[in-house]
């Protein structure tokens, strides 16, 4: 099994002791180390504390787990927790969970912490460890990436909420044999957060577009370009925004929020979804408010997003597919450089359980832009 104390550059892994009460109290009792662990005490108090210390730690280690405080090797001070709990010893698998006090945030302590007891768990003959999370976490999903861990899927209603409720667990994995981190991303993160020519920025999504958002694809010309003809609800494009970042980091979506430049108000929407990783490429697709028509803002965004693209995310080919009679968005296609490759016959379900026909537009790395 892992050791009593493992000792990193970066951080100290030890038992928690009685002199920790006081810093596990407070940590636990921060919202946001609340958010996203289910079956820690309402309130979490220094009594909470003291009975995960004396008897929560130790049970954990009992079972076959191990449960240690993070600690500053300076000054021994509690940076946060982390553990092996869930241990199938027939396959060698146990899962690693952690959390971190407000204090010790932004300074890569679970990172650090998740590296140094994985190293140790894969010594003492550990083959697999599991590192679940939240759909909205992303915090801890990029502790996951920079700790080798590679995105497996979704575990459904895998986790109980608050509320009485279930929900969905996204599933990280990393193995003996892999390195230790980071794990390469498909999509790269935006450099310095957005891409701009000064007129149009593109920006993830974010839960405050929600409103915007809504509003945007509840207008019934963009409804009947969505692939189903229906609405969606507010609460579909609130999950939207909030997964956003998760969906970024797992390399299925870059998600953007279509902004001017100059006053930052939301002007629209522009995603591309890689939907053909093995092949290199990715499908693109945009739309705008009203007040925001007519000034080449679409053609703009498609511009820089291609760039991107054929850039940094090394994609070879982005297609893009509109209706037959959709003159406008294939007029922002062509300004961008696309070029017409035909028609997909019923490619799209209709509105009256028909099928739609699409035009088929792609761009090539190496095509004049």
């Amino acid at each position: 099994m892992t050791p009593e104390v493992v000792e990193s550059d970066e951080v100290r892994l030890r038992p928690f002791r009685l002199d920790d009460v006081v810093d596990t109290a407070t940590a636990c009792a921060d919202p946001l180390t609340r958010r996203f662990i289910s079956g820690m005490p309402d309130p979490y108090t220094e009594q909470s504390a003291r009975w995960w210390i004396t008897e929560g730690a130790p049970a954990a280690w009992a079972t076959g787990g191990a449960a240690y405080a993070i600690a500053d090797p300076a000054s021994d001070r509690l940076l946060g927790g982390i553990g092996l709990s869930q241990p199938v010893p027939a396959r060698g698998q146990a899962e690693i969970g952690y959390w971190v006090a407000p204090w010790a945030r932004g300074r890569g302590v679970a990172t650090a912490a998740t590296r140094a007891l994985a190293g140790h768990a894969f010594a003492a003959g550990t083959a697999r460890l599991e590192l679940l999370t939240h759909e909205e976490n992303a915090a801890s999903m990029r502790v996951a990436l920079a700790a080798g861990f590679r995105y497996e899927g979704i575990r459904r209603a895998a986790n109980p909420t608050r509320g009485g409720g279930r929900h969905d667990l996204w599933a990280w994995v990393r193995l003996a044999d892999d390195p230790a981190g980071p794990t390469p991303r498909a999509l790269p993160d935006l450099p310095d957060g957005r891409l701009t020519d000064d007129v149009v920025t593109l920006r993830r999504l974010t839960p405050a577009d929600t409103d915007a958002l809504y509003r945007l694809h509840t207008l019934p010309e963009v409804v009947a370009s969505r692939v189903r003809q229906v609405p969606p609800t507010r609460s579909a494009i609130a999950r939207r925004c909030a997964v956003a970042e998760s969906e970024w980091l797992v390399g299925s979506a870059a998600d953007f929020a279509l902004c001017d430049a100059r006053t930052g108000d939301l002007a629209g929407g522009c995603a591309m979804i890689y939907d053909e990783p093995a092949t290199g490429q990715a499908m693109l697709g945009y739309s705008l408010l009203p007040e925001a028509r007519g000034r080449g803002l679409a053609t703009r965004a498609v511009r820089l997003l291609a760039d991107w693209a054929f850039g940094p995310v090394s994609l070879a080919r982005l297609w893009a597919g509109t209706a037959p009679d959709n003159a406008g968005s294939q007029r922002v296609l062509e300004r961008a450089g696309f070029r017409r490759e035909g028609l997909l016959r019923g490619r799209l379900p209709g509105r009256d359980g028909d099928r739609a026909d699409a035009v088929l537009y792609a761009l090539l790395a190496d095509d004049p832009r």
